[in-house]
């Protein structure tokens, strides 16, 4: 009893602020106010020391004032609530581009200070902190990677919700404020994200609290959900599953007070959902968890009209409301009768230090939400337990005598990594875990579901930890603010599908670029994307359903953060994983089909080839090593490595005097120049693997012109002929997908013939025979309606000793 009176105590301070508390909320914002303007326009007189002069404004005036204002008042009463009750938590902001906002945050909490010693709590530094601000060798314009306290950019909009449910799971203690931009809430990743609560459990995950910051405009116009009527606004929310709390308004003291009511309320009832939860007094029921609608003006406490034009609470207040003001007098005077409104003299010592009303508002230590280590996870990051990977070897005694679904070996390990680390591991998948040969998952989780469960429902619980849901920008999403709040996880999708979250993809690893250069920055669990149900075999499905593009964003990535993984069977799949799960800071990208394929490493011989990235299969070729051979065979991907030996099989049968060498590239980043990728072999291997001028048939998974940007600087690199997918795909069998994107065996065979330094007698009949090959195979799979048997059932099970 004593603890619930303790709570509801708490709820009662926080709802009813006294004087001084106010003052503090208010001075603090005050101050916040005075900072972010200063960074959109000063480049001198920071303090307001002298008049403001043509020389003190920047030559160039960017930046977002509009949201700005409504940020960091929400942020100064979520730090009173902090200080208040110790709750831990950190500040998503969707409107990123309110980034001076949570700059000017962080400052006033000193910790800005603390990782940029040069930006100091005084007036040189605060007049650094505005030189700095979207200029030239200082730091960008968004809530990014460089502002202390974030996990969240928000410069693409749509994802602050998903990393704010992805940063809660398994985090009990920590509470996710994720303030929604009305014009954010416009995009589709926003609106499905809103789906978080049915995921979220209170027993074993933290909470999101989502402020619907509604300001009435976007860069040009009204937003929808602005001019909706309220209760409109209300039952959508209300239909999703959250308790709303509306608070609204312009008047000063009096939004503090409402919004203190506001936040109060949103908190004990969180508190009170896991309190039940923790105690044993929980029905198992979906929470209905608060959602703050707030309502401001946008651009609120700026100029109210510029020229006989309303600004404030209009979309002219969203960038730069006074952006003429360099030259022009009178625009001059506006701008510092604006800043000067803040009452600088008062929240800013004589040297330029935050007085202590503005000083008295932040928490302490850890507490304070620029400094969270949630917020820099790898603080808190802990390496997996894992179990041995080579105990989940398949057993290849000889190449290409047995198939297996490789992926399901691969579940069976993250089913024992699961069991081993209960708080800090999760795979997210959109509904194709058992779809994808994953479900060895089961047998230790359910799926993640807070909804309700019937009799009918298969491993669906509350308990559960497998996160399904349909929709890749939540899977993508949620494991971001898991790595990024230092969990571990997998995020795997079909192959086509993982376009539809590609640009998530790009911008988390424009966000890990960029964290490499700081060193306050830990490193994070790397983000492990597998793709499977890949193009080559998605043969059923359709064209739709036949799409490698993703593998050709990552590649676009700086070195320092892409990895691309293409093994082609089991084994290597498991070093692989096991070698991902273990990384940091990097995007891992793996790529392997689903269905029964030949295996061809044992588990050393995997392991071996993975940790060389690339190397000859000497028992695939007719390369003895003596001597340069006629032709290199290439190949990056399951069925395109089963292609080429097929075709060095060929080769060897009716062309045995034909030098052919197999050369197979698990890891894609071995290709480039060990100066365009600190993965990328050396010279010398290159060499050894490829020669230095003998003609390479190339055989990628991907779009062929990977290839050649990847080998670009490499020994004559116009020696390398690619075969790949070419966009040509629809529903049909399966090795008529790699005849209608000419990548076949026989394609392969009449390029080895065509570029060949070499032709032994014989050449001229084989290339006819592959011509006569694919036509009967043209025809053979209308009639018959799947693979002609040689191609169907192929393998090396008469292979012999050579």
């Amino acid at each position: 009893m004593t603890a619930v009176l303790d709570h509801e105590d708490l709820v009662r301070k926080l709802a009813q602020p006294d004087d001084s508390e106010v003052a503090s909320l208010d001075a603090w914002w005050r101050a916040n106010n005075y900072l972010t303007i200063g960074q959109i326009y000063l480049q001198g007189n920071p303090l307001l020391r002298e008049p403001l002069r043509n020389e003190h404004i920047k030559p160039r005036l960017l930046g977002h004032w509009g949201t700005s204002p409504g940020l960091s008042f929400i942020y100064a009463h979520v730090s009173r609530l902090i200080k208040t009750t110790g709750q831990q938590a950190i500040y998503l902001a969707g409107p990123g581009h309110g980034g001076p906002a949570l700059v000017a945050a962080g400052y006033l909490e000193g910790t800005y200070s603390e990782v940029y010693p040069n930006v100091g709590l005084d007036e040189a530094g605060m007049l650094r902190l505005f030189r700095q601000f979207s200029s030239p060798g200082g730091i960008p314009s968004h809530v990014s990677v460089t502002t202390p306290g974030s996990i969240h950019e928000g410069g693409e909009l749509g994802y602050v919700l998903v990393h704010a449910f992805g940063a809660v799971m398994d985090n009990p203690d920590l509470l996710s404020i994720a303030v929604v931009g009305d014009g954010e809430a416009e995009t589709g990743p926003l609106e499905g994200s809103w789906k978080g609560i049915s995921f979220i459990n209170p027993e074993h995950d933290g909470a999101v609290l989502p402020i619907l910051h509604l300001n009435g405009a976007k860069i040009a116009g009204p937003t929808v959900l602005s001019r909706k009527d309220p209760e409109e606004v209300r039952k959508l929310l209300e239909g999703h599953g959250y308790e709303i709390i509306e608070v609204g308004g312009d008047d000063v003291p009096g939004m503090h007070y409402r919004f203190a009511a506001a936040l109060a309320e949103a908190w004990g009832k969180i508190r009170a959902i896991q309190t039940a939860a923790r105690s044993g007094q929980w029905d198992g029921t979906r929470p209905q968890w608060p959602l703050i609608v707030l309502r401001t003006p946008k651009g609120w406490t700026g100029p109210e009209k510029i020229d006989g034009i309303t600004v404030t609470g209009t979309w002219r207040s969203h960038q730069v409301p006074l952006s003429g003001v360099k030259g022009n007098s009178d625009h001059l005077t506006e701008l510092e009768n604006w800043l000067r409104s803040y009452r600088p003299e008062e929240l800013f010592d004589a040297t330029g230090a935050p007085v202590e009303l503005v000083r008295a508002l932040a928490p302490e230590g850890d507490l304070r939400m620029s400094a969270s280590p949630h917020a820099n996870g790898g603080l808190l990051t802990r390496d997996l337990d894992l179990p041995d990977f080579r105990g989940y070897a398949v057993e290849v005694k000889r190449p290409a005598q047995g198939r297996a679904e490789s992926t399901r070996r691969l579940g069976e390990f993250m089913r024992d990594i699961y069991t081993r680390n209960p708080d800090r591991f999760r795979l997210f998948c959109p509904d194709e875990t058992n779809s994808n040969r994953l479900g060895a998952v089961f047998e230790v989780s359910d799926r993640a579901f807070m909804e309700t469960v019937t009799g009918e429902d298969v491993k669906i619980s509350r308990s559960g930890r497998v996160m399904e849901v349909l929709s890749e920008h939540n899977c993508h999403g949620w494991l971001e603010g898991y790595n990024l709040t230092g969990r571990h996880g997998m995020f795997a999708t079909y192959e086509a599908f993982a376009m539809v979250s590609a640009s998530q993809t790009i911008q988390h690893g424009k966000w890990l670029q960029e964290a490499s250069h700081l060193p306050w920055r830990a490193k994070v669990p790397s983000l492990n994307i597998l793709l499977t149900s890949t193009a080559w075999r998605n043969d059923h499905n359709g064209f739709s359903h036949q799409g490698p593009g993703l593998i050709q964003n990552v590649l676009t990535q700086r070195g320092d953060v892409a990895r691309v993984y293409l093994p082609p069977d089991a084994n290597t799949l498991l070093s692989v994983a096991d070698h991902c799960f273990r990384s940091r800071s990097y995007i891992n990208l793996i790529v392997i089909d689903k269905q029964p394929q030949l295996q061809w490493l044992d588990m050393d011989q995997a392991i071996e080839h993975c940790t060389k990235g690339a190397g000859i299969w000497e028992w695939a070729g007719t390369d003895d090593g003596s001597s340069d051979p006629d032709i290199v065979l290439a190949c990056a991907g399951d069925v395109v490595t089963m292609e080429t030996v097929a075709a060095a099989r060929i080769l060897m049968e009716k062309l045995p005097q034909l030098k052919v060498r197999v050369v197979n590239v698990v890891d894609l980043m071995t290709l480039p120049r060990p100066k365009d990728h600190p993965h990328g072999m050396s010279e010398t291997m290159f060499r050894e693997l490829f020669t230095d001028h003998v003609d390479v048939v190339f055989s990628f998974h991907g779009y062929p012109g990977a290839i050649h940007q990847l080998v670009h600087g490499r020994p004559d690199a116009d020696r390398f002929r690619v075969r790949g997918f070419i966009e040509q795909g629809t529903t049909t069998t399966p090795f008529d997908m790699t005849v209608r994107n000419r990548a076949s065996r026989y394609h392969l065979v009449m390029d080895a013939i065509n570029n060949a330094k070499r032709l032994p007698s014989g050449a001229s009949e084989l290339k006819a025979w592959c011509e006569a090959q694919l036509a009967r195979h043209e025809t053979y799979v209308v009639e018959h309606l799947e693979d002609m048997p040689e191609v169907r059932d192929w393998s090396l099970e008469d292979w012999a000793e050579r």
